[in-house]
């Protein structure tokens, strides 16, 4: 009985939402949710998305990204089971890192954006910057630097980024100087030299 009381408050409920997984997009059902996750129904007609597939996508890594437009929910979820039911596929999913009212950002970014810290660094000013990625989308990414630094908004810079192996020529679209003489700077690709932005959805509508 205590067990009972302890369990989340699950709602059912019948919900669209789209999981990246297997760096692909993939359609879901919301089966039902609770605060601290959600079990879906992966939407697919295709033979090779079987329950094989799922599980050597969770070999290499059981964390993938979520969309949940009709609650305005987007982030980081863990995929914690899944099995057959019916002939469908049922996921298990945990939240982990999720933003809520992001319909918003969405429409004024056209993609969706993932935390994704890791050190990169820039040409500004005819000298070299490191910095530390804020979040990442398919258009560009948002990063901190350590120190202020004034460029102006249009400049193209050299850049690179080793944890999705990014580097090219990035605009700067915005720059904003923050307390204790910190950076934050919104950059969007111009010129790729590995046009294959893996790992991160586009989750636009």
């Amino acid at each position: 009985m205590g067990s009972q009381l302890d369990r989340p408050y699950r709602k059912n409920l019948m919900s669209h939402g789209i999981i990246y997984l297997g760096e692909e997009e993939h359609d879901i059902t919301i089966k039902n949710l609770s605060i601290n996750g959600a079990l879906a129904e992966l939407n697919s007609n295709r033979e090779d998305i079987d329950i094989k597939y799922i599980f050597n996508t969770l070999l290499v890594s059981t964390m993938m990204d979520l969309y949940l437009p009709e609650m305005r929910l987007a982030g980081e979820v863990e995929m914690v089971r899944a099995e057959m039911e019916n002939g469908h596929i049922l996921i298990a999913l945990e939240f982990k890192n999720m933003t809520y009212d992001v319909d918003k950002e969405l429409n004024k970014r056209k993609a969706y954006r993932k935390n994704m810290p890791g050190v990169g660094k820039i040409l500004l000013n005819n000298e070299y910057h490191e910095f530390t990625a804020v979040n990442v989308s398919v258009d560009g990414l948002m990063i901190s630097l350590p120190e202020t630094i004034r460029v102006e908004e249009g400049t193209i810079s050299r850049f690179e980024f080793k944890r999705l192996e990014l580097e090219g020529e990035v605009k700067v679209i915005w720059i904003d100087i923050i307390p204790e003489n910190r950076t934050l700077m919104g950059l969007q690709y111009v010129h790729l030299e590995n046009k294959a932005i893996k790992g991160i959805p586009r989750f636009a509508l």
